[in-house]
């Protein structure tokens, strides 16, 4: 069984840069997209790994653990057989819809056309 990756302590108060706290809870495999999906409302788990694609299930239990860890995640167990989990964001989750559409547009307007770009030349060499 996975652990959860514990974001590192360290003094991010005073001088320190409140971009490299806020790339600590946010980085790792899929957590952008985990929460873009999320935007929405609450998602069971298959669904969620049907939206993000190519993830495997122990890497988005992975990255679910540690966003639930941080309280960007909340993981709802209902008692039923078979046993239904949803994930939704909690109100600090919410907190990054205006960052995480922001960077959706980002992507869309500059990201993926440079990625377009480099890998036609990557194909022509």
């Amino acid at each position: 069984m996975d652990t959860v990756k514990r974001p590192r302590y360290r003094d991010y108060s005073g001088a320190a840069c409140p971009v490299e706290g806020a790339l600590e809870l946010l980085g790792g495999k899929g957590k952008g997209m985990i929460l873009y999906h999320l935007l929405d409302g609450p998602v069971r788990f298959n669904e969620l790994k049907r939206r993000m694609g190519q993830i495997t299930q122990r890497m988005l239990t992975k990255q679910l653990r540690e966003l639930e860890y941080v309280g960007l995640v909340h993981r709802e167990v209902y008692p039923e057989i078979p046993p239904k989990v949803e994930y939704s964001l909690t109100d600090m989750g919410v907190s990054l819809k205006v960052i995480l559409l922001a960077l959706k547009d980002w992507g869309e307007s500059y990201a993926l056309p440079q990625l377009e770009k480099l890998q036609q030349s990557a194909d022509s060499a």
